[in-house]
């Protein structure tokens, strides 16, 4: 029994002296402050070494990379050393052993040490992870996803395998951090249901916590992008968080964030104007070219002149050390600052030539794209680019891929097309989606209108080929059954073939699903119907009837496209008070969440229609919020800029002519005499026809004037006054006092000047001829929003209206001289019972 005992304690204090010695070892590796200090244990103690050991070594090399900025990283020296080979062969050799956590950390540790996944270790964890996969705490879960994720094993068993274990325990997630990395893990193998349900879990846990780091709400935009979903209330969300987090966020992650905006349709004037003011700071800190392109692609579409110049001057200085990404990423922000920098450019297209044969197929696509709108004039580049297209389409069986290639060829400059074109776009026809056959098609109409088709018998093949097309895009949509499906494929489907082609067929389609048409697909209908400008009762009665219903689930930013469709489209719902009513309630009782701008618009919009809410109108016409907006227009695109201008202008007007009681003062003249200024005359040899012809009737040329600036500055087309017999009143008699801005003739001061000059009973005559932009496209050509809107306002300033619509007068009714000069007499002369005095 006592040499029993005396064993028992010789090996106990060995075993203690062995943990002693390991649990010191282990103190040492986590005390690590450089990568050579780890492989230095790692070299001394091989022998020593356990699986615990292993894993926190490696994990300790990722962790001391990550302490350095991107930058300043050495991960090439890392994976190249002897010491990380011995790691990688005994990790290999030990994993069986690993706790579960060692095994996920170990190969989260290595890919971000940007070790090859095809290396020995990485598919043996991968393979341990799998059978212990059941067993995994939620962290280690999610770190293992997203592990699988970053190998691209996107549509993998495995990923279906955890997207299950992620249904199955959603409801015991309660970090954010765990849910968002599972999310963009899973994204690519759940259901639409499954993808609801994550929503929400997200949108509940973001509420629940106060503060969310940035990060977790970039990858909620991850998955939203991954999924094409634009989910406003998460977009918002996530936003807000961001906006909060401003102090944190780096180049990388705000222009990883504008990129992510851009995909998904959204944006936000005040994060812009943060990001401009954060990044102009630091605008001399970026010296490499990676970093620089993110900073040229963040903050060039909203840079001023100085700050402009100076990006495309560095761009041009470091042009030769971009990467074929990185040229790109320029080229596609060029695009979007309409920038035509002919020296930058020039720079650009002389590195391509060195890069183009990295490019896949739709990188191909873009650039050429990018190049013909910049205008670039080199030549042997696109004939580069022409051979690589041309050989891309010989051997893609991809659909969409052969439309994009056919799309950007009848871009090119004196492109010959080849007979090997038509071919392969009519064998992939029953395949296309209605983008795709929309993109063929234009590209054919293209050709076939300027002579491009050489070959014999190419007209023919031409007709044959357009034939397929249109019966193919009948047969897609007579098939369709699901509406949803069907607004995705219309999103991008614009131009003259689908108008003229198949418009009618998709209404009628989308008649028939009408049953489908629910408050969160009332969006993506509402883009297609103005897109199409078709007036068409029954989708409208069903969009305002769903949107009544659904008002406290659509989001507020929506209500805006929804309202203009109605409002442009002049159109009046059965119930059109509860309709607005019900719009109008939720706006003004979420003023908050909405952009700046986007008042602006929806007051707008709203005023289109006759409707003046008192908070809304107030609210814009207050001197911060005008400080405010115009502090965002300034890091807004051009357009935006123009369209939010426009319509602050058109407010304005209509406040000031229908609501005096706000007493809101008309301050946009100068703002209306750039613009007049700076336009283009609407005067064109029809106007000056037309304009011959009521010379003739009225007896002179000084009884009638061509495009009048009228008060609040409206131009009509013609001008007339008939004194209380409806005889002409020649303006040199009236004494109405007329300058000439160019083509234009303005009456000044015309609130006084015009009410003394007219004698009583005498009426002011604006003649407007309208053309097909005036009316929808549908077959009632009913009169739009914007027209009727000014007939409304021109009558309340005084004038008698006549509107010569465009199909009257090209008719063959007025074919003739004669007619056309009846019709016109007829017009002016016809009795009304409500004349209104001129002012």
């Amino acid at each position: 029994m006592l040499c029993l005992r005396q064993v028992c304690l010789f090996t106990l204090r060995c075993y203690q002296a062995r943990t002693l010695c390991s649990d010191l070892l282990l103190s040492q590796i986590n005390g690590c402050t450089h990568e050579d200090e780890v492989f230095s244990l790692v070299g001394r103690n091989k022998a020593r070494l356990s699986e615990k050991h292993v894993g926190v070594a490696l994990n300790m090399l990722w962790q001391l990379q990550k302490k350095r900025p991107f930058l300043l990283r050495t991960s090439d020296y890392v994976r190249n050393h002897s010491q990380f080979l011995t790691l990688c062969i005994l990790a290999e050799s030990k994993v069986e052993r690993m706790e579960d956590e060692v095994i996920v950390d170990t190969l989260y540790s290595i890919l971000r040490l940007n070790v090859e996944d095809h290396i020995s270790l990485a598919k043996v964890l991968v393979t341990e992870a799998w059978k212990r996969l059941e067993r995994l705490s939620l962290p280690a879960l999610s770190k293992f996803a997203l592990c699988l994720y970053k190998q691209h094993r996107h549509f993998s068993p495995i990923i279906g395998q955890v997207a299950h274990i992620v249904d199955l325990k959603l409801d015991s997630i309660q970090d954010i951090r765990i849910l968002s990395v599972l999310m963009i893990s899973i994204s690519d193998v759940i259901t639409e249901s499954f993808r609801d349900r994550l929503l929400h879990k997200a949108q509940q846990l973001l509420e629940e916590k106060n503060e969310v780091h940035f990060n977790y709400a970039r990858r909620i935009l991850q998955f939203l992008q991954n999924v094409r979903l634009r989910y406003h209330p998460l977009l918002e969300k996530c936003n807000r968080i961001f906006l909060e987090s401003a102090s944190h966020l780096d180049i990388h992650s705000i222009s990883h964030i504008f990129g992510l905006y851009e995909q998904l349709g959204f944006d936000n004037a005040e994060f812009r104007l943060i990001a401009k003011q954060l990044l102009s700071k630091t605008i001399d800190d970026y010296y490499d070219p990676e970093t620089f392109a993110k900073l040229f692609f963040a903050l060039g579409p909203m840079a001023g002149s100085k700050v402009r110049e100076r990006l495309l001057g560095t761009a041009a200085h470091m042009a030769e050390e971009f990467s074929s990404h990185q040229v790109l990423m320029i080229l596609r922000t060029m695009q979007k600052m309409k920038c035509r920098n002919s020296h930058l450019l020039k720079k650009m297209a002389s590195v391509l030539h060195k890069h183009l044969d990295s490019y896949h197929v739709l990188q191909l696509v873009k650039l050429t794209q990018y190049l013909v709108v910049l205008c670039c004039q080199d030549l042997e580049l696109f004939a580069k680019l022409k051979t690589l297209l041309l050989g891309c389409l010989k051997s893609t069986v991809i659909p969409a891929d052969t439309a994009a290639i056919i799309r950007v060829l009848a871009m090119l400059p004196s492109f010959h097309v080849e007979e090997i074109i038509i071919n392969k776009a009519a064998a992939v026809l029953p395949q296309c989606r209605l983008h795709h056959l929309n993109c063929i098609a234009t590209a054919l109409v293209k050709w076939n209108h300027h002579g491009q088709l050489h070959w014999q018998n190419s007209s023919e093949l031409c007709a044959k080929l357009l034939q397929k097309l249109n019966d193919c895009g009948f047969q897609r949509l007579q098939k369709a059954n699901n509406l949803n499906l069907l607004l995705e494929e219309l999103t991008h489907v614009n131009g003259e073939w689908f108008e003229e082609v198949l418009n009618e067929e998709t209404m009628a389609t989308c008649k028939h699903l009408i049953d489908q048409i629910t408050w969160a697909n009332v969006l993506p209908l509402s883009f297609f119907l103005i897109k199409s400008d078709h007036r068409c009762p029954a989708l409208f009665d069903r969009i305002a009837s769903v949107t009544v219903a659904n008002i406290d689930k659509v989001p507020p930013s929506e209500i805006y496209f929804i309202l203009f469709l109605f409002s442009s489209l002049n159109y009046d719902p059965p119930d059109d008070e509860e309709f607005f009513k019900s719009c109008i309630h939720h706006l003004t009782s979420n003023l908050s969440h909405l952009e700046t701008y986007h008042l602006v618009l929806l007051g707008h919009v709203l005023a289109m229609a006759g409707y003046f809410p008192p908070l809304l109108i107030t609210t814009i016409f207050n001197v911060s919020f005008l400080s405010k907006l115009d502090a965002q227009l300034e890091v807004l695109p051009d357009t935006v800029k123009q369209r939010v201008h426009s319509s602050l202008m058109k407010l304005n007007r209509a406040v000031c002519l229908e609501c005096p009681e706000f007493h809101i003062p008309w301050f946009h003249e100068p703002y209306c005499q750039r613009v007049f200024h700076n336009s283009t005359s609407r005067i064109n040899p029809q106007r000056q026809h037309i304009h011959r012809m009521l010379i003739e009737i009225l007896g002179g040329s000084n009884y009638s004037r061509i495009s009048v600036l009228t008060p609040y500055y409206y131009e009509i087309d013609f001008e007339c006054v008939l004194d209380v017999n409806k005889k002409p009143l020649s303006y040199m008699v009236q004494n109405i006092l007329l300058d000439d801005v160019g083509a234009i003739h303005l009456r000044h001061d015309i609130k006084d000047e015009g009410r003394k000059a007219l004698p009583p009973g005498a009426q002011r005559i604006a003649l407007e001829f309208l053309d097909s932009k005036a009316f929808s496209k549908d077959y009632s050509r009913h009169l739009k929003g914007e027209p009727a809107v000014k007939k409304r306002h021109l009558e309340m300033l005084g004038y008698r209206v006549v509107q010569i619509p465009h199909f009257e007068w090209n008719s063959m009714v007025l074919s003739t001289k004669g007619e056309q000069l009846e019709y016109l007499r007829k017009q002016l002369y016809t009795e009304y019972s409500d004349v209104r005095h001129a002012v």
